[in-house]
């Protein structure tokens, strides 16, 4: 099992000042959420989101939504599935209701996670194909 040492895990939240958009505290928002560069919600959110990027779901945050983002970093509340290229962050208080797809999977003491945990490297997986399954044998009869 491997063990990432404190400087090697991921950041848990930009600085303000590396944030393309925030959708802040008191505001809801339903749609289609696409964008480049960080995005931070701190309001209601219904819909999808859809990035290469990072999505930071701040404390007091309630998604209602499908996303697929590159690395998602969430201290509030995600209903629905995550799918993340690189990384999923949950730190406390978060509460996530969905199952979640990752390489990477960072969960903090204290955080509700309610769904099913799939780990592995999302850009190289294919779909899984049956294995072949090799013919028995011929058996001669004796006579």
């Amino acid at each position: 099992m491997a063990m990432l040492k404190r400087e090697d895990a991921p950041t848990s939240a930009p600085a303000n000042n590396d944030l393309n958009a925030l959708l802040g505290k008191g505001s809801e928002f339903e749609g289609k959420l696409t964008f480049e560069g960080t995005v931070r919600i701190d309001g209601k959110f219904t819909g999808s989101v859809n990035t290469s990027d990072v999505l930071v779901v701040g404390e007091g945050a309630k998604l209602n939504a499908e996303v697929t983002c590159g690395t998602i970093i969430v201290h509030g509340e995600v209903n629905g599935n995550i799918r993340a290229k690189s990384a999923i962050e949950l730190h406390h208080p978060a509460k996530v209701r969905g199952n979640i797809e990752t390489p990477s999977l960072m969960i903090e003491k204290g955080v509700i996670f309610e769904g099913q945990a799939r780990m592995e490297n999302l850009e190289k997986a294919a779909p899984a194909k049956p294995a072949a399954v090799p013919a028995p044998a011929p058996v001669a009869a004796k006579a």
